[in-house]
């Protein structure tokens, strides 16, 4: 962070003195039209990541309390083993998938009758790899949900659903009047988790597309790094990232006040 109050370039790297400039970095950043373009791109991932990831994992949690035991075991460690790969190799494997040449996806689709995506490359095309990198982040992070709120649907009482039941609930008014409010701390927590990783997220994107085509995929993180390192300006570097954990705090902080509010109002 002090870094981002100073002149702090390659010269001064080499040279080792970094005089002080006050807030001019934050200026500059702030007024460059492409930080407000990146913001925007970055919130617009995090909602799209952090939705699909809610949804998919509450559903797959509910699909794990209709399991048999052992139906139950092999989807749970299946999530595990999902979880607990490496973040390069669960991306190269993506990677891989996606190849315009000799990938899965092409090749099936192809044979579906998709004959237009014969050879067709998914990271040359801004909107196709972004969802190539929404898929993969939401690979990644579905197995912590899904497991945590799996483990939190244990702990709801059998006899509230029974209860439910026998006055003709669905499954829908059991889920909204029973289930979400027993565990929306809970979903609150994960909630905050998921926005907290896909907001900060950049090896995958790095990998993947370097932020590309263009800057289609460039994220605050993504944008961090490319300022310090292609520019040498390691000073805006350091002021975008602590804007970025600036506006991170800022987006949780807004989360929690319509929480605690809603809290008050029950």
């Amino acid at each position: 962070m002090l870094i981002s109050f100073q002149r702090y370039g390659l010269g001064e790297l080499i040279r080792g003195d970094a005089p002080f400039v006050g807030l001019r970095n934050y200026t500059t950043v702030l007024s460059d039209p492409e930080f407000w373009e990146v913001v925007h791109r970055t919130l617009w991932w995090t909602v799209v990541n952090v939705v699909l990831i809610m949804v998919i994992g509450t559903l797959v949690a509910l699909m794990m309390l209709r399991l048999g035991r052992w139906m139950r075991i092999l989807v749970t460690s299946g999530l595990v083993l999902a979880w607990a790969s490496p973040v390069i190799a669960t991306t190269t494997v993506f990677q891989w998938l996606f190849a315009s040449r000799l990938g899965v996806v092409n090749w099936l689709l192809v044979r579906l009758g998709f004959e237009s995506f014969e050879g067709y490359s998914w990271l040359a095309d801004g909107p196709a790899a972004f969802t190539v990198l929404v898929l993969l982040v939401v690979w990644q992070s579905v197995p912590f949900a899904a497991i945590t709120l799996h483990s939190a649907l244990l702990t709801v009482p059998a006899e509230l659903y029974e209860s439910a039941r026998l006055d003709g609930a669905g499954s829908r008014r059991i889920f909204r009047s029973i289930t979400l409010p027993i565990l929306r701390p809970i979903f609150g927590l994960v909630l905050c988790l998921e926005v907290i990783w896909v907001f900060r997220c950049f090896a995958q994107i790095w990998a993947v597309t370097k932020g590309g085509p263009g800057e289609a995929t460039t994220t605050l993180p993504v944008y961090a790094y490319r300022v310090a390192q292609s520019l040498h300006r390691y000073d805006l570097g350091a002021a975008v990232s602590t804007l970025t954990v600036l506006l991170l705090v800022a987006v949780l902080i807004a989360y929690f006040r319509q929480l605690l509010r809603q809290e008050a109002d029950r």
